[in-house]
């Protein structure tokens, strides 16, 4: 993963409008930019970055700016908006930073709390449902990208998240292109043993798993994935950030884009007839490999 954070337009919007807030309050105070940045001995670009939405404030920038502008009654609503826009958006490097061990623990307590999951994937197979040879193999390269060596701890902990799958209270509907099946992301002997794994996931008495096959047609886009717990939250993973959608709006999306996935999916012996030609493409690469 590059380190590189691309903010998505509603991020933007909302630093961007942070931003303006902030603006309106030096100009109310009768202060220029530079004059602004003098009283707080910062670098006259900081508060024009600030401002212009190139750079968050952190809460002690806030307070800082609050006091210096006389409006120190803003700070707390201004803090309760910087701290939604840094629920929202999250940097890989700071989701990261306690070791790729305890985000996947921290993902384990939001499944824990969760009664029905809605799961899209694209790209690989879902955390949830993968063996620890594969997740072995995904989870390799995120410590290769950002410099984490807790590995070994990493694959456990995803494994463990897997037991809630056993708790018949909840339920679990995960849909995934035909091409999860064939990237090439693990040793052709690991990717067989993924592929009777969800096998065995279409068995499951609460799991719906669903297959949507290169040659099904479409009536959405299937663009990024997504898991949508219970209606209270989105969690979006993009190259650079984890982003945690909370409003109405965006969550009644992204369930409306989901049923519109699920329902070109393929269930049960359907998806099973999927699974077996993947796993004989699968197997005639592993052949091709050894000559």
């Amino acid at each position: 993963m590059p380190r590189t954070t691309a903010l998505s337009p509603r991020i933007r919007e909302g630093r961007t409008a942070l931003g303006a807030r902030l603006r309106d309050l030096r100009r109310a105070a009768g202060m220029t930019g530079q004059q602004l940045a003098e009283s707080l001995a910062w670098a006259r670009s900081k508060v024009s970055k600030i401002e212009n939405a190139h750079q968050p404030p952190t809460d002690d920038d806030v307070r800082a700016w609050c006091v210096a502008t006389n409006s120190a009654d803003q700070v707390e609503s201004l803090l309760a908006e910087l701290h939604t826009l840094q629920t929202r958006h999250q940097e890989w490097e700071r989701v990261l930073r306690g070791g790729m061990a305890s985000t996947q623990n921290a993902v384990a307590r939001r499944e824990e709390e969760t009664r029905l999951f809605r799961g899209y994937e694209s790209g690989i197979v879902p955390g949830l449902l993968q063996t620890p040879e594969y997740a072995g193999a995904i989870l390799e390269r995120v410590s290769r990208a950002w410099g984490r060596t807790d590995l070994a701890e990493a694959v456990a902990a995803r494994m463990r998240r897997q037991d809630v799958l056993r708790n018949p209270s909840k339920q679990f509907r995960i849909v995934v292109t035909e091409a999860v099946l064939l990237y090439n992301l693990c040793p052709p002997d690991a990717m067989l043993g993924q592929i009777d794994r969800l096998r065995e996931a279409t068995k499951l008495p609460n799991v719906r798993f669903g297959i949507i096959p290169f040659d099904q047609p479409l009536i959405v886009t299937p663009k990024h994935p997504f898991g949508i717990y219970d209606d209270r939250q989105v969690v979006v993973e993009t190259v650079s950030a984890l982003l945690q959608l909370t409003q109405a709006a965006e969550i009644e999306a992204y369930a409306t884009a989901f049923e519109a996935l699920e329902s070109a999916a393929v269930h049960g012996e359907r998806a099973r007839a999927v699974l077996r030609r993947a796993a004989q493409q699968v197997a005639a690469r592993r052949t091709d490999e050894k000559h």
